[in-house]
């Protein structure tokens, strides 16, 4: 990764090399010229793979490799930074100044017998800038452990805690912690508090308030089943797993407005490709809303190409999403492949290519616009939706969208922070509505603000799922829902309705929820579905 202080060393840099090439001289008995044009090369090489490493999608990363001459290079080079520029009507690029300064700063505090570009902490701090605080111990040594580590006194090695307060694409309140367990000055990402623990392997020294008490054996804890009851939601593994899955990824494009020639490829009107796409809200926090987009395209819309033995098919999916002022809110890029059933016709024109990306987005309304490509065929599809992110900070009951899911189960450990993962659960939704005769229907739902019982400190909700046809209910279930929520104000509501007795047709399902503690007016969602032989 290079160091220059702004993207104009980078870009003379490129230009230089690409000149001398073409002014020098020919190469007495030696390899000069041919040496030079390597040179160049390398140039163009070392962009992707390092200067821009932590920001560029998988999309452009590939997208780039498969460009053939420099002045498409170059040309993708400008393309890059133009749509990640805050303001386009200034003659800099306030973005690519900012990072190259970013990778100078990485570089002279973060070295550790390796680039400071190439730490942990390097990574961080260039993909998302300075921590609003970070809490430094370079020393380690004596700590009083917070509550939710467990209390009780300890010895740490060195550590950082950094925190973002609020950054698009990683969320609200993220912390970040480093450890230098080596003592060398490199800070490696933990998502465990017993990692700086200087004493965890030592009986009987830096013992928490649950061992001291005798509540709780050192073994549980080193294994992770220890129980933490003053645990904060965030400090949960899945929580950090999912933290640290973000930090490490490409931070959103900010600037990529609707309509722009650099941006977006035009849609083609006499070849378009079909897809549905739908949009899911579930609560964050008090001001953020998580946003799931899901597209979904028939496989028969698609071209299939062997490659090695494999009918396959390749998507570009680029979305932007935008306020109701057009200020850029957030956006997405990113390849999908899928593949067909060899010799199976029947199978491969029933199948459906399902892509889902998620954003964070504060309450108020948008408007999202996804450009399907599909690579092989050239053909192209445009959807624009306008939707409202609800607001989530008042204390009365409430409830996220409705989700009837093709697939509906617990998401395995592997699979946190991966797409179609929501809440613990594997929800992937079937946006067309309609489910062969046999198979479940997952219904998957969040309610938030249930009351607390006061008696049991339990919230308490009644849950009925109605099935009707021809407004004549045929199916009614009810669940006595009590129990403690995943979060101080969130219920997990995901059950599978057999559709084994339900005659093919069209039904509506209709989900209410009553808070039996508050006492105030319940809530009810529905939606239609189809069942077919």
């Amino acid at each position: 990764m290079k160091i220059p202080a702004s993207s104009t060393i980078l870009t003379a840099a490129l230009f230089f090399t690409a000149f001398t090439t073409v002014i020098a001289q020919p190469p007495e008995p030696d390899q000069k010229n041919r040496t030079q044009v390597q040179e160049a090369d390398k140039v163009y090489d070392d962009w992707i793979s390092e200067d821009v490493a932590y920001i560029a999608s998988k999309a452009e990363k590939e997208a780039y490799k498969k460009l053939a001459t420099r002045e498409e290079k170059e040309n993708f080079i400008a393309w890059f930074w133009h749509i990640r520029d805050p303001n386009p009507d200034t003659e800099e690029n306030e973005y690519r100044e900012e990072f190259y300064e970013r990778i100078a700063y990485a570089n002279e505090h973060f070295a550790s017998g390796i680039p400071g570009w190439k730490t942990d902490r390097g990574r961080i701090y260039i993909t998302w800038g300075k921590p609003d605080s970070v809490e430094s111990r370079p020393m380690g040594g004596a700590y009083n452990r917070p509550s939710w580590e467990g209390g009780g006194t300890t010895s740490t090695y060195p550590f950082e805690v950094w925190f973002y307060r609020n950054k698009d694409g990683l969320g609200t309140g993220i912390e970040f912690e480093f450890v230098d367990r080596s003592g060398t000055g490199e800070y490696r990402l933990s998502i465990n508090p017993n990692d700086k623990d200087a004493l965890l392997h030592i009986p009987g020294a830096g013992q928490t308030t649950n061992e001291l008490l005798g509540i709780e054996r050192r073994s549980d804890r080193i294994a992770g089943i220890g129980r933490n009851s003053f645990m904060r939601e965030q400090d949960s593994p899945f929580i950090k797993l999912e933290n640290i899955q973000k930090g490490l990824s490409p931070p959103p494009v900010r600037n990529s407005s609707p309509g722009s020639t650099v941006s977006e490829s035009p849609v083609i009107d006499n070849n378009p490709l079909e897809f549905d796409m739908r949009i899911d809200l579930f609560r964050q926090g008090d001001s953020q809303v998580v946003a799931t987009f899901t597209v979904v395209a028939d496989n028969t819309e698609l071209a299939f190409v062997d490659r090695g033995g494999v009918r396959t098919a390749r998507l570009n999916i680029l979305g932007h999403i935008t306020s109701v002022t057009s200020r850029t809110a957030g956006s997405f890029q990113d390849s999908v492949v899928a593949t067909e059933v060899s010799g199976d016709p029947v199978a491969n024109g029933n199948r459906k290519s399902v892509y889902q990306t998620a954003r964070t987005l504060t309450p108020g309304r948008y408007k999202v616009r996804v450009n399907l490509t599909d690579i092989e065929s050239g053909s192209k599809g445009v959807r624009e939706i306008g939707f409202e992110v609800p607001d989530y900070s008042t204390n009365e009951l409430s409830t996220s969208t409705l989700v009837l899911a093709s697939t509906l189960r617990e998401a395995e450990f592997s699979e946190t922070g991966s797409r179609f993962v929501i809440g613990g659960k594997k929800v992937i939704p079937n946006l067309t509505g309609i489910f062969k005769k046999g198979r479940d229907i997952g219904v998957y739902m969040q309610v938030y603000n249930a009351a607390i019982d006061q008696t049991t400190l339990k919230p308490s909700v009644d849950v009925v799922y109605s099935i009707s046809k021809d407004g004549r209910e045929i199916l009614r279930l009810e669940e006595d829902w009590q129990g403690l929520s995943e979060s101080a104000a969130r219920i997990t509501l995901a059950r599978l309705i057999p559709t084994s007795g339900l005659d093919p047709g069209l039904y509506q399902i209709k989900l209410a929820v009553t808070d039996r503690t508050s006492n105030k007016p319940g809530l009810a969602h529905s939606a239609e579905f189809t069942v077919i032989e």
